[in-house]
Order: C-alpha cells, then sequence, then structure tokens
C-alpha cells in the first residue's frame, strides 16, 4: 500500500489510493504532493513539505524515540519505559473562539482528527487527548503522551484538574473552571493505564507535534463541521 500526502491541495491529508488524491491536487494551483511507502514518511512530510530530506526515510525523524544501552528509550531529554506507547496531540482554533481542530498521532503511524465550527484551543486540545486516550482503552504498556498544552500537561501533572473537580468545578479563587465537561471525560479514561504526560515545545521541529498540528489546522478549516454543543453550553450558562 502506498499513502500520498497532500500537504496544498482542495483537501489536504494522507490519502492511501490515487485517484482519491488525484480528485485534490489535479488542475489545483501550486498543489503539493507525493506517495510513500509509509504512513510516518508522509506525516512527516505533511509536517514540514518544504523539507526534501522528511520524504526519503524515517531515519530522518531525528526526535524519534531510539533504544539506549540500558533499554530504555530517549527523546528530547526524557526517557521512556520500554516499549511505551507513543502519541502526540494538539488542537487549536482559528480566533479562539472560532473553527477549531484537534489532531493525534501515534508513533505507529495512526492518526485522528476531527473538530467543530465555534470552540476554543483549550477545548481542542483538551478533545485531542481525550480522543487519544478511548483510542487506548484498555491498554497495559505504559503510554507516554505528549502535548504543547501547558493547560493540558500541567492540569493532569499537578492535579489542578483534580482540585477543580473537588470545589465543584472551581478555581481556589472561587471563579468556575473552564471545559468541565472535557475535563470529566479526562479524568474518567486515566484510572487502570499507566501514562505520562509531556509537555513539549509546539512549532520546534518535532515531526510528530508538527504533524499533529497540521492535522489539527486542516480540519480547522473544513467546511461543515459539528456544532460544539459542550463550548455552546457553557456560553448560555455564563449569560
Amino acid at each position: 500500500m502506498k499513502f500520498y500526502a497532500v500537504a496544498r491541495g482542495r483537501k489536504t491529508g494522507i490519502f492511501t489510493s490515487w485517484p482519491d488524491a488525484e480528485r485534490q491536487v489535479k488542475g489545483f494551483a501550486g498543489a503539493r504532493f507525493k506517495s510513500f511507502k509509509t504512513k510516518q514518511e508522509a506525516l512527516a512530510f505533511l509536517a514540514d513539505p518544504a523539507d526534501t530530506a522528511s520524504t526519503c526515510s524515517t531515519k530522518n525523524l531525528s526526535d524519534t524515540p531510539k533504544k539506549r544501552k540500558n533499554g530504555r528509550r530517549q527523546q528530547a531529554g526524557h526517557e521512556y519505559p520500554e516499549n511505551a506507547v507513543m502519541v502526540y496531540t494538539d488542537g487549536g482554533a482559528i480566533g479562539n473562539p472560532g473553527p477549531g481542530g484537534y489532531g493525534v498521532v501515534f508513533e505507529t503511524g495512526e492518526t485522528f482528527s476531527g473538530g467543530f465550527n465555534l470552540t476554543t484551543n483549550n477545548r481542542m486540545e483538551l478533545l485531542a487527548v481525550i480522543v487519544a486516550l478511548e483510542a487506548l482503552e484498555g491498554e497495559t504498556r505504559p503510554i507516554c503522551l505528549h502535548s504543547d498544552s501547558r493547560y493540558v500537561v500541567n492540569g493532569i501533572n499537578k492535579n489542578w484538574a483534580k482540585a477543580w473537580k473537588r470545589r465543584g468545578w472551581k478555581k481556589s479563587d472561587g471563579t468556575p473552571a473552564m471545559n468541565p465537561d472535557l475535563w470529566q471525560r479526562l479524568l474518567n479514561l486515566l484510572p487502570g493505564l499507566n501514562i505520562r504526560f509531556i509537555w513539549v515545545k509546539g512549532h520546534a521541529g518535532d515531526p510528530l507535534n508538527e504533524a499533529c498540528d497540521h492535522l489539527a489546522n486542516s480540519t480547522a478549516r473544513m467546511s461543515g463541521l459539528p456544532d460544539d454543543t459542550g463550548y455552546l453550553k457553557s456560553r448560555i450558562d455564563s449569560r
């Protein structure tokens, strides 16, 4: 199977058949696309289509975890357990609030994306994590989840979300904690999982983070996105 990555066309993303990909680029001025043998190579191309080196081999993904002599993996200053599931998430909204999307990329190549016609950056960051963990329900291996959202990572690692929940979804100053519907969904997914939340710097050249960003942004620009009912309800409740 080949993977056809369309970085610029009527619809961007990865396609598994040439006729589908061709419809996105044929007659489209400035179209940019390329075929690959692996999905990971296609993702690297989408993350940086101007970087021709990234289209040659997955070994060019210099931030991909590597084996160490002690049997553990290391990436960007972090050590990972053997056989860890590596997943990256990202989300954002154009205008914030505005049309938004999220992206999830596993090191193995699986991807998930989605979006809404009106939402916020933080909601999409949270939803990306939720979608990733829903896909990992019942996973017994260690999970290393990477996000460039300090809001999400600190919300779990510093127990902000649990504290907000204990106070009835209030912050320490008594003001409402935002996005309780998504935080509750996320907290419900954590029991039973061996998971680490790791913050990564966004737009810093990490191929999988950049691929997530591309998925999120391209989805946010799609037409016909559904309503984010949780966000709409929060606006009504705050009036």
